[in-house]
C-alpha cells in the first residue's frame, strides 16, 4: 500500500486542478465557522467562497510550483485537506498553509494524519527544514491540536487580511506561530 492510501474508508491523495471548487468550499465553510469575530460578518457571509475559489484554481493552475496539497477522501467526498509550501521561510522552514477537515468528519484521526502528510512533503523535499504555522489566537481548538501534535507556539503577529483587503477584518485580530523544528515528528 503507498503511503498515500488508506486501510480504513478515508483515501489520501494529491489534489489536482479539478480539486478547486471542492477545496475553496471546504475552506469557505472553515473560515464561516472559526473566524467569526476576526474576518468580518460581510466577508464571510458574502464574497469568501468566491476569493477562496480565485486562490485555489490560481494555486492549482501554477504548473511547477513546489507547494502540494493532501485531499482526504471518503469515497470521492472531500473530507479535509492540507496545503504545504516547502522552503517557505529561511527560519522556520515549510509552511503548512491550510489544515481544515469537514465539521463532521473531526476527531477522528483525519487532521492527525494530515499532518503526518504534510511533514512527509517536507521531509521528502526539504528534509533538513522544520515545519510551522499560523493560527488565529481565537481559533483555540486548533491551538490544542497542534500543541497535541507537539506544535510550539513561538511568535505572536497581527493577522493580515485576507486578499490584502483591509475591510476584512474586524480589528487587529493576531495570529500564532507554532513549529516542529523536526517534522519528523509527526510521521508514523
Amino acid at each position: 500500500m503507498s503511503r498515500m492510501e488508506s486501510s480504513d474508508d478515508v483515501r489520501f491523495r494529491r489534489a489536482r486542478p479539478a480539486d478547486a471548487a471542492s477545496v475553496a468550499a471546504l475552506h469557505a465553510d472553515s473560515w464561516r465557522r472559526h473566524y467569526r469575530g476576526a474576518y468580518s460578518d460581510a466577508f464571510l457571509d458574502g464574497d469568501v467562497a468566491t476569493d477562496r475559489l480565485e486562490v485555489w484554481t490560481e494555486r492549482f493552475g501554477s504548473p511547477g510550483a513546489c507547494a502540494r496539497t493532501i485531499l482526504a477522501e471518503s469515497g470521492t467526498v472531500l473530507i479535509g485537506f492540507t496545503h504545504v509550501v516547502p522552503d517557505a521561510d529561511a527560519t522556520w522552514g515549510a509552511l503548512l498553509d491550510n489544515l481544515h477537515v469537514v465539521q463532521d468528519h473531526k476527531r477522528r484521526g483525519i487532521g492527525t494524519r494530515l499532518m503526518a502528510h504534510a511533514a512527509e512533503v517536507v521531509l521528502e523535499r526539504t528534509p533538513a527544514t522544520g515545519l510551522y504555522l499560523w493560527v488565529l489566537e481565537q481559533n483555540t481548538g486548533a491551538q490544542r491540536f497542534y500543541e497535541a501534535c507537539g506544535g510550539r507556539r513561538v511568535e505572536r503577529a497581527l493577522t493580515e487580511p485576507p486578499g490584502g483587503v483591509p475591510g476584512r477584518l474586524n480589528g487587529s485580530p493576531a495570529k500564532l506561530r507554532y513549529v516542529w523544528p523536526d517534522p519528523s515528528v509527526l510521521v508514523g
